[in-house]
């Protein structure tokens, strides 16, 4: 319901722009409509944009953080190719009206019309960003890293806004052109304030979070309980996620994403980390009354989702916190599916294995490489998983690890015939 009401959202206003377009006049060469017209969209994807990464509490539960990060990728380059459009088309459509290389043509508009210049940094800033977001360099960067060139995308916005403002003949050819405009925007950048400020604000003054224990779990796991005032008003749930930043003198700046590992007892909140980067590895060094910031809770890996009652639970790696948790709170009958690479990678394995007997649970332990040749085909393969539970098809599946293998186990679930609407991924590539 939540993602055909963006799709009707995101319709609705595609046609809006146009008409306004239409009726602000056709007085000029093709290129340069064709300019404008680009321009347009790409403002209106940016405002879309800025409501995907808000976090607003109402879309988040309904639609994920996997869901809402492959949109915003989406979003994010249909975007890049609309503004790089917008800036090809209207410097070829106006160096033709006035017979000038493109190049003379650029820097003539730069350097004689209002925010022009403003428009070409925020270019410049978004194709940065869009850089940093290929695949290729994500693998390669931190996420500490990553995380603060994003935050360049803000200042983006508000040079393209101030460019619009400035010459765009759309936003003032009407006063109903201008008021949706201002609309537009005035939503976009208030749920941004409210949904990634002023709540997060509001939740932390209220709840005051603090750690109160840091025990290692293996050589390089370590979990961190964390109480705080009223945390039974929290609306966490087991499978969501926290950006929890430690304010200590050497990472109060970073925000590092990590799932619950606990279901939420209403008087502490637990994670469980794996020192994949610099940040996740200091967390070992946390004192006892280090006091806590968090954004969140965030995401759609629960209970809330689930609409049969036996559950499969499929986790690799450190994907496992989320699913741990998980299986606290699910009801009926649970199979847990946990891939590691070596037994001794299995994190928490000691808290599972007493969770599965309490509760009569199954759960099976996959080591081993991810190609290795079975009887029954590859380790999370269709035949694997069918004959380790033979009525998937009535069970909802939740599945959360690296990318590449939530892929893999969706692909199996698709080709035993699990319906769409009872598997549940989450993607252990951000969250973790």
């Amino acid at each position: 319901m939540a993602r055909a009401g963006l799709y009707a959202v995101l319709a609705a206003n595609v046609a809006v722009v146009t008409a306004l377009f239409v009726a602000a006049g056709l007085s000029s060469n093709a290129l340069v409509l064709v300019g404008r017209l680009t321009g347009l969209y790409g403002a209106l994807l940016m405002a879309f944009q800025l409501l995907l990464v808000a976090r607003l509490p109402w879309l988040d539960r309904r639609l994920g953080m996997d869901r809402l990060t492959s949109w915003h990728r989406w979003v994010g380059f249909s975007l890049l190719w609309m503004l790089l459009a917008h800036a090809v088309f209207i410097t070829f459509g106006y160096a033709g009206l006035a017979s000038l290389p493109p190049v003379d043509e650029l820097v003539s508009l730069a350097t004689t019309v209002q925010g022009v210049l403003r428009a070409i940094v925020a270019l410049v800033l978004i194709l940065l960003v869009g850089g940093v977001s290929a695949r290729f360099a994500r693998r390669r960067m931190a996420y500490e890293t990553w995380h603060f060139i994003h935050l360049y995308t803000y200042i983006a916005v508000v040079l393209a806004f101030s460019h619009q403002i400035g010459v765009g003949t759309t936003f003032t050819a009407s006063p109903a052109a201008t008021a949706y405009w201002w609309g537009v925007w005035g939503f976009a950048l208030g749920s941004v304030i409210a949904g990634r400020l002023v709540l997060p604000l509001w939740r932390n003054v209220r709840h005051r979070l603090r750690v109160i224990s840091v025990v290692p779990e293996s050589e390089d796991v370590v979990s961190i309980y964390i109480t705080g005032r009223d945390l039974h008003r929290l609306p966490a749930r087991a499978g969501q996620f926290f950006l929890w930043r430690f304010l200590t003198r050497d990472r109060w700046w970073q925000a590092n994403p990590f799932s619950l590992s606990a279901a939420p007892d209403g008087r502490h909140l637990r994670l469980t980390a794996k020192a994949l980067g610099e940040g996740s590895a200091s967390l070992r060094e946390l004192k006892p009354g280090t006091r806590v910031f968090a954004e969140g809770p965030y995401g759609a890996f629960t209970t809330l989702h689930q609409t049969r009652p036996n559950t499969l639970l499929v986790a690799g790696g450190v994907g496992i916190t989320p699913v741990r948790a998980l299986l606290e709170e699910l009801r009926g009958h649970v199979v847990v599916i946990y891939r590691v690479s070596r037994p001794q990678d299995a994190v928490l394995l000691h808290e599972l294995r007493g969770l599965a007997r309490n509760r009569g649970a199954v759960l099976h332990v996959v080591t081993g490489p991810s190609n290795a040749r079975t009887p029954d085909g590859p380790p999370l393969g269709p035949r694997a998983i069918s004959r380790a539970v033979p009525d998937i098809r009535d069970r909802d599946v939740f599945v959360c690890g690296p990318p590449g293998m939530t892929s893999a186990v969706l692909q199996s679930v698709r080709e035993l015939g699990v319906p769409k609407q009872q598997v549940h991924a989450e993607r252990f590539s951000l969250a973790g």
